[in-house]
């Protein structure tokens, strides 16, 4: 039987090897700054609750119309449209 301790999650690998990537940090910039156009532009508010959805899937493309605030749920499990 394993232990917990052969189950622990690596995270120190997971940021070298994937989230410190990059081009993973550029798309997160991206999600960042998305986030706080439109709670500029009055389509989010901080503490919402709620994701900023990319209607193409982009997270680099950071214009106001392709930005649509979405529950956190919605967001995460919807499958891209391509």
């Amino acid at each position: 039987m394993l232990t917990f301790e052969a189950w622990k999650r690596n995270y120190r690998d997971e940021y070298d090897n994937y989230q410190g990537q990059p081009e993973q940090i550029l798309r997160r910039a991206g999600r960042v700054q998305s986030r706080r156009d439109a709670i500029k532009a009055g389509k989010a508010s901080f503490g919402d609750g709620k994701d900023i959805h990319h209607k193409d899937g982009n997270p680099r493309n950071m214009k106001l119309s392709n930005l649509k605030s979405m529950d956190k749920s919605k967001n995460r499990s919807r499958k891209l449209d391509k």
